[in-house]
């Protein structure tokens, strides 16, 4: 659980990483828009450096903390490429807070490392895992959006001030889509080639149980929207449901294993 288990250089990478991302957030409004989008970018290059030397490293160390480590990089990503498409979008206060957070975790959990024993396959099972939390963690952040914007249109306030709602629901089923295609390829995955993968067959735990929920949760709300329409706040609840189960599935059961329980899953 330990800084002391990280080295030196990933201590560093790291903390440079949440020190710019705190900056970026706490003075989102005080700094101009070039420095405050500045200093954004430089915590995400800091990141992803720490990111790629973790991966890296000749044993390296992976758990939940890690995992949301990588996600909100992921989310970050996508967030920088979308700015360019739609310069109205507004959310980098939060997503550099949730970046802060994110890194802090991994320096102080920095998880365990890879079984000796796994198939070289893992890291692409991993990867696939971890891209679909990228993917529902960038719709669940285009929900809160949509919320907000559709909370403005009631209250009558300037429509040009943020994204269009519209197109908010657009692209946050459209990440809803394509994470749950990554999920479905990581469950099938995981259950027909467990043994492959982690050198013993499949098993009930509770990682396979809510990510099973999960994939039902998301697999309703996407026939839901296509047969019913569903939409606006229902839809956006179900979505936070699936989002909820599926950080139980993998983060949740080795957050109780690594810190509640202290030993290897």
């Amino acid at each position: 659980m330990i800084l002391t288990s990280a080295s030196p250089a990933a201590v560093l990478l790291g903390t440079t990483a949440a020190t710019a991302y705190t900056v970026a957030a706490a003075l989102a409004a005080r700094l101009p828009e070039k420095a405050a989008k500045t200093t954004l970018w430089l915590a995400w290059l800091v990141h992803g450096a720490a990111l790629a030397l973790a991966m890296l490293q000749p044993a390296p160390r992976f758990g939940f903390a890690p995992a949301l480590s990588v996600t909100a990089w992921l989310v970050l990503t996508v967030y920088a490429v979308e700015r360019q498409l739609f310069p109205q979008l507004h959310a980098r206060w939060a997503l550099a807070a949730l970046g802060a957070l994110a890194v802090l975790l991994a320096l102080l959990f920095p998880g365990r490392p890879l079984h000796v024993s796994a198939s070289a396959w893992l890291p692409l099972h991993l990867a696939l895992g971890i891209a679909a939390y990228g993917l529902f963690a960038a719709a669940v952040v285009h929900a809160a959006l949509m919320t907000r914007a559709e909370k403005r249109l009631r209250q009558a306030e300037d429509p040009n001030s943020g994204m269009p709602l519209l197109t908010l629901e657009r692209l946050t089923f459209r990440f809803v889509t394509a994470g749950f295609v990554l999920l479905s390829a990581t469950l099938a995955a995981g259950l027909l080639f467990s043994e492959v993968l982690y050198g013993r067959a499949w098993r009930w735990d509770h990682k396979a149980v809510f990510s099973l929920l999960s994939w039902f949760t998301f697999a309703a709300l996407l026939l839901g929207r296509r047969r019913w329409g569903w939409r606006g706040r229902s839809a956006v609840r179900v979505l936070y449901a699936g989002a909820a189960l599926l950080l139980l599935a993998y983060v949740g059961s080795r957050f109780a294993l690594e810190v509640v329980l202290g030993r290897a899953p």
